[in-house]
């Protein structure tokens, strides 16, 4: 079955795939999920969130027994993560079947729409919606690089954008969930196993940092005259990894939007996105504060040579925006627009709230519209201010949490 996937959404010139949810590829294995289910005679379901369930027996009289993962890639993604569970839970029931077992409650196999999250910068969409994670219009609202929302591309695919959100009929038929996934690391490697099983679940957030300068010629402009953010940029990379360290955690500056991003110029504004992981949330918290210390101890706001820095915006898997010394935004919404933003020094919260603008997100995917910049124009920010940690969900695999498909775990041990 992995065969019959291999080509779909493949970038010739890399080798690694890009399958966006609701895109060309995505719509192509929906179909081949789809054609799996009836050539074993399963009942094909799809939620009002695009979420696929193919049942072995009716979960309507008894909630059942489900596996899977998600068939939607991470750009430039991996073969494996996400189809290995679902293509996995397939072969799982066929060899049931053919040792003539017959199960005593039903058996599903599901696939999780927009788990990535890479168009439109939200991960885990379909599950959040399910759950009532999510809100319908802030999901709706989503836009991905070309300015597409969420509810333009359901309409293009067919499906009523009207339909999103909380389906406790579904979530009822879910007894209990099991996810193989690839691993995404070295350990299994290191310690000559062929399979892990998750004990802990590591606290995961995300920030923007803006860092702000002046844009000038690069061939005219005197380097004592220059208010250059890409030294303040080189300072957060390498700041990050030292901290990461200290904390005995994990963090990563993985993306960047430089304007005007011409080689002649002097940027006049870095946008850089950080992402944190730690083995509490206390120690991701501590990172990002101790981060933020590092850059503003040595840049005071106004410097002439190396940038300003303004954020961090971000959070750590909730809803709303979280920021160093401050907690969660109270509005609980977000939102900010140009002239609005916090004090580069202090990051309080700017007035009504604080949230991502311009559709940028802390993921740092999707959201702008043709030459805008990030912040001239408003967008809610979709995540309160809770953590996987803190909803106390059990791990089930390695990396994975139930977290990831519902608000509480859905079985214990």
């Amino acid at each position: 079955m992995l065969d019959a996937l291999a080509h779909v959404g493949r970038d010739p010139a890399t080798g690694g795939y890009v399958r966006d949810a609701w895109s060309d590829a995505d719509l192509e294995l929906r179909g081949w999920f789809a054609g799996e289910s009836a050539r074993r005679g399963l009942d094909l379901n799809e939620d009002r969130n695009g979420n696929l369930w193919a049942w072995w027996g009716d979960p309507s009289g008894e909630p059942g027994v489900v596996a899977g993962s998600h068939l939607d890639s991470v750009r430039q993604g991996g073969a494996y993560d996400g189809p290995l569970g679902v293509v996995s839970a397939f072969a799982a029931l066929d060899l049931l079947r053919e040792r003539g077992f017959r199960p005593g409650r039903p058996l599903g196999v599901a696939c999780f729409t927009d788990e990535e999250g890479a168009r439109f910068g939200v991960p885990c969409v379909g599950s959040r919606l399910l759950t009532g994670v999510l809100a319908p219009e802030r999901a709706l609202g989503l836009t991905d690089d070309r300015g597409d929302t969420l509810a333009d591309v359901l309409i293009r695919a067919g499906r009523d954008p009207r339909g999103l959100g909380p389906d406790p009929e579904t979530l009822a038929t879910v007894g209990a969930f099991v996810e193989l996934h690839v691993e995404q690391g070295r350990a299994l490697a290191a310690l000559d196993r062929p399979v892990g099983a998750g004990l802990s679940i590591w606290p995961h957030g995300r920030w923007r940092f803006d860092l702000r300068g002046r844009a000038d010629h690069a061939g005219t402009t005197r380097l004592t005259d220059r208010d250059d953010p890409m030294l303040l940029l080189a300072r957060l990379v390498l700041s990050a990894r030292s901290a990461a360290a200290r904390h005995e955690a994990l963090a990563t500056v993985g993306k960047v939007l430089v304007t005007p991003n011409n080689a002649n110029a002097i940027p006049g504004h870095v946008a850089a996105w950080l992402d944190a992981r730690g083995p509490t949330e206390e120690s991701v918290r501590a990172l990002v504060r101790d981060l933020y210390d590092q850059l503003t101890d040595d840049t005071p706001t106004g410097t002439s040579s190396g940038g300003r820095i303004e954020g961090p915006w971000g959070e750590i898997a909730g809803e709303g925006e979280i920021r160093p010394g401050r907690g969660v935004n109270p509005s609980g919404s977000g939102g900010f627009s140009e002239g609005s933003a916090s004090s580069r020094a202090n990051m309080t919260f700017p007035e009504g709230g604080g949230g991502l603008s311009g559709g940028a997100d802390p993921s740092g995917n999707g959201g702008f519209r043709g030459g805008e910049r990030e912040s001239s124009r408003e967008r809610e920010f979709p995540w309160r201010g809770r953590s996987l940690y803190r909803r106390g969900c059990e791990p089930l695999w390695s990396g994975r949490s139930l977290c990831r498909r519902g608000r509480e775990p859905l079985w214990r041990g």
